[in-house]
């Protein structure tokens, strides 16, 4: 486990939370390029000092994980410079869970089961979605990239599992890089009115379990991390090679 006072490096915001970089993390003798990557919650309620702030990234591309609907209802906020690539991943489980929260007898059990679908779909269903993410990244004058769904916690933390996992990065920092969200997410999100305590708890919380399964679901069908990433990711070991000759120092 790495603990280091200034890591991972996150971003004060007004109007966003959870921006933070994904350098820094080490992996064998190398250590993630800072400044390169970033994950974050939503950016609609970027303000203009914000905009100011994250202008300063220099990013250029920010890749927006959130269904079709989400990022229509609430735009994302770019700083100048910065062009927008939709990579959606439709919310599954949303209308289950808005059901589940809406009843006084939801648990946090309950939760937990249903973002359990949510997790094994992303490694099911969704990876030809973070391909898209691996091609971004690939691409040099596509960087610095952000990338963020609604939270910054579910969708986007199983992407940045992804990534570090295709750098080398073994598990413990993995899950250690998707648990800082428990540190640096604001819990601005509403839930119905009566939704029982842990319910919310669970809804709001992070959940290294099912990263892990969902992780082992990704890989299960091509019996390695190397098979699923050359064959589901496009990853093949000249672009993974690539890939940390960008993103490794």
């Amino acid at each position: 486990m790495q603990t280091e006072t200034d890591h991972p490096r996150c971003l004060v915001l007004e109007g966003a939370s959870n921006l933070r970089d994904i350098g820094g993390w080490r992996i064998g003798n190398a250590r993630v390029r800072h400044g390169q990557v970033f994950r974050s919650a939503s950016l609609a309620g970027l303000t203009e000092a914000d905009l100011v702030t994250v202008g300063a990234l220099g990013l250029v591309t920010i890749c927006d994980l959130r269904g079709v609907v989400e990022s229509a209802a609430a735009p994302s906020r770019l700083p100048a410079g910065a062009t927008c690539l939709a990579l959606p991943i439709e919310p599954s489980v949303g209308a289950s869970l808005r059901d589940l929260l809406a009843t006084s007898t939801a648990t946090g059990e309950d939760v937990v089961a249903l973002l359990r679908r949510a997790y094994l779909g992303y490694a099911t269903e969704h990876l030809h979605v973070y391909r898209g993410l691996f091609d971004a990244l690939l691409d040099p004058v596509r960087r610095p990239l952000l990338f963020h769904c609604s939270a910054g916690k579910d969708r986007t933390g199983f992407g940045t599992a992804l990534i570090l996992t295709a750098l080398g990065a073994d598990r413990a920092t993995v899950l250690e890089d998707y648990k800082a969200t428990e540190r640096f997410w604001r819990r601005t999100h509403a839930l119905p009115e009566g939704t029982p305590e842990g319910a919310a708890r669970a809804l709001l919380g992070t959940h290294p379990a099912l990263l892990e399964a969902a992780l082992d679901a990704a890989i299960a069908p091509y019996g390695s991390a190397d098979a699923m990433f050359e064959q589901a990711l496009g990853l093949d070991a000249a672009k993974r090679a690539a890939l940390r000759e960008a993103l490794l120092t």
